[in-house]
């Protein structure tokens, strides 16, 4: 099954790719890596804002990982010109979470992404991954993750 076939069947449907908020670009490929520059906790709607274990649930906190994961695999898709069975494997996940005092549950925030790139992309999907709890995202977003990705 294709990727794009797949992602159908899961009910994902892949936003326009978001443009950079500052100085850098989206994603950057070198040899068979492709790495892609953190993408927030954001959406049409405006996405999911806040301090996890404050003003955020938990449970929050992970749907705001999961959106994630879906602008991760909306900048593939742009990078790779919009073949995303050109994805070998999702080498690296960075997750970020704005923390509140206390609130130490990060790993099970950052599932969100991890479980939805195993969902879509298989084994091919599990990753090694980092999973921190910070004081403040950019915009004051509650989650963000970059990516490290072998593709062909």
């Amino acid at each position: 099954m294709s990727i794009t076939a797949r992602l159908a069947e899961l009910g994902v449907e892949l936003p326009e790719p978001a443009k950079p908020v500052a100085s850098y670009v989206s994603f950057v490929q070198t040899g068979n890596l492709l790495h892609i520059s953190g993408q927030l906790s954001n959406d049409a709607s405006g996405g999911i804002k806040g301090t996890v274990g404050v003003d955020v649930t938990p449970e929050q906190a992970q749907a705001a990982a999961r959106l994630c994961a879906i602008n991760l695999i909306a900048q593939m898709k742009s990078a790779l010109d919009g073949d995303l069975d050109r994805v070998v494997r999702v080498v690296k996940l960075g997750g970020f979470v704005q923390a509140g005092p206390g609130f130490t549950a990060i790993p099970a925030v950052i599932n969100g992404c991890s479980d939805l790139m195993v969902e879509v992309f298989g084994d091919a999907g599990k990753h090694a991954r980092s999973a921190v709890g910070v004081y403040q995202l950019p915009l004051g977003f509650a989650v963000e993750v970059d990516a490290i990705v072998e593709v062909k």
